[in-house]
């Protein structure tokens, strides 16, 4: 079978809702999409849709697998864009949206390059701590840590980020080395303000831990608070980006380490391939090339 095509087909109903719709979008016949469908189904040998009289939805399976379809739609997209005239110097404006850290620290600098690169280029960046819906603000290319829920964006990895714990040596050298999560409720911790009272980013025997933490620092800001720790404030939790340059000076070391919980993905999402102009498929490429500093 066309395992191309089958994908495309497959793609179109869950975004159309229907069979009937997709075929529609497809200019295809509605028995051909259904066959195509089945025959998918029975390819991977799993049952991708929820199927009734009256509606079609997709199974725990089809949404995960929707997912690594689009990523390989678009990334067919993209070579076949790189050979046509989508190939020529990219112009007009593009913005792009990420995390307000995440973004001073690695998204600004490769936008920086980027547009040093494309002087035709208009670029706009908008740091966010808060999830944006790309297609109702304007925004052309997103950056997002963890957890996925718009399954209307086309992802692609970037990476990942690890929530760590971490102290200065010269402190950790006064105060001792915390063996159990636990052991910070009796330590000065460095928080952040709107956070929980209890850090939770710890798991012990593959389940979640909560550690109520106390201190006499908080600051409304993660930089500040990072910098504190490494001046020997106390113990912080922070994401592993955030700190990378200082682990790297040895100004800090991570601590419980055995106990974090498993590493948040960061996508580059973006809507569906076809629809992108010149401009969003050259920085997309470019930052899944560019934007490599953190993961360290």
């Amino acid at each position: 079978m066309d395992k191309l095509r089958a994908m495309q087909v497959f793609a179109a109903i869950a975004e159309a809702g229907s069979l009937t719709a997709a075929a529609r979008v497809l200019q295809s016949s509605l028995p051909a999409v259904v066959r195509s469908l089945a025959g998918y189904e029975a390819a991977l040998g799993v049952r991708l849709f929820n199927r009734t009289t009256r509606r079609i939805s997709l199974t725990d399976e089809g949404r995960a697998h929707l997912e690594r379809c689009r990523a390989v739609l678009a990334a067919v997209d993209e070579a076949e864009a790189a050979l046509g005239s989508e190939a020529a110097e990219p112009a007009g404006h593009l913005t792009i949206t990420a995390p307000v850290l995440f973004g001073q620290m690695h998204v600004a600098p490769s936008i920086t390059r980027f547009a040093a690169a494309h002087p035709k280029l208009r670029c706009s960046v908008v740091l966010l701590d808060r999830v944006v819906n790309l297609l109702e603000e304007g925004i052309d290319v997103g950056i997002r840590i963890g957890k996925l829920e718009d399954s209307s964006l086309v992802a692609r990895p970037l990476g990942q980020t690890r929530r760590v714990v971490v102290a200065q040596p010269a402190y950790l050298r006064r105060h001792g080395v915390p063996r159990h999560p636990r052991e910070l409720q009796q330590a000065n911790c460095v928080r952040v303000t709107g956070g929980s009272p209890a850090w939770g980013g710890f798991q012990e025997n593959g389940r979640a831990l909560r550690v109520p933490v106390s201190g006499n620092l908080e600051f409304n800001h993660v930089l500040p608070a990072v910098e504190a720790c490494a001046d020997g404030a106390g113990f912080g939790m922070f994401f592993s980006y955030q700190v990378a340059p200082l682990l790297a000076s040895k100004r800090l070391k991570i601590v419980l380490e055995s106990f974090e919980q498993p590493a948040r993905p960061i996508h580059i999402v973006y809507p569906h391939a076809r629809l992108l102009p010149a401009r969003t498929r050259a920085f997309i490429a470019w930052a899944l090339q560019d934007i490599t500093a953190f993961r360290a």
